[in-house]
């Protein structure tokens, strides 16, 4: 038996770790790093400092903040 494919956000995640090469987690740690605070600010700074398409940039920075919250 097989787990159930990851909703949400969490469903990005193996796809950003094949195409980018890097663990989730060290994505995570470089959005907590961040001097910036607000979704749409780390969504671009994902996209241009990383070069993360937008929907895999946006799956790591909405999962990351919620798990702040």
């Amino acid at each position: 038996m097989t787990a159930a494919p990851a909703k949400g956000p969490a469903g990005y995640f193996p796809a950003i770790e094949k195409k980018y090469g890097r663990p989730v987690t060290e994505w995570q740690d470089l959005i907590r790093s961040s001097p910036l605070t607000r979704h749409m600010e780390l969504l671009a700074w994902l996209k241009a400092e990383h070069g993360l398409g937008h929907g895999h940039a946006n799956a790591l920075v909405a999962h990351t903040l919620a798990q702040a919250s």
